[in-house]
């Protein structure tokens, strides 16, 4: 009888460890990509890609207001996308979709409210090396 205890027991540790195992290798889309100069291209009334030096690419999701000082909360992570929901008080808030294209280019949907207004916009964002001077 003692000894079919410690088989149960032995088994459901090994269970708990395959599931912790588990959930530490879920990969997350900020694994497959690094920081660096990105380029982004389709911001509103910008002639020409912006060039960013980003260290967090978490940035990325509050791009309509990157000077804005806002709180930012991850909603969901998974190896091919991340979506955020952010507020800025007093200028607006968003709602931000990061969808893995390679490990160096990125689909940023973004919309929200800013300055009183509606925005809803799509970057292409591109990672074109190192920052320099970082």
């Amino acid at each position: 009888m003692r000894l079919a205890v410690k088989k149960i027991g032995l088994a459901g540790a090994a269970g708990v460890l395959l599931v912790t195992l588990g959930a530490a290798q879920r990969t997350s889309l900020f694994s497959r990509v690094s920081g660096g100069l990105w380029e982004l291209s389709g911001a509103p009334a910008a002639e020409k890609p912006v060039r960013m030096c980003i260290g967090d690419l978490a940035r990325l999701a509050q791009f309509e207001h990157r000077k804005a000082s806002c709180e930012r909360t991850l909603i969901r992570d998974t190896a091919e996308m991340a979506e955020f929901h952010y507020s800025c008080a007093g200028r607006g808030f968003g709602r931000t979709t990061m969808r893995l294209v390679t490990p160096r280019s990125l689909r940023v949907e973004t919309q929200g409210i800013s300055d009183g207004a509606p925005f809803h916009y799509v970057l292409q964002a591109r990672r074109v090396g190192d920052c320099r001077g970082h």
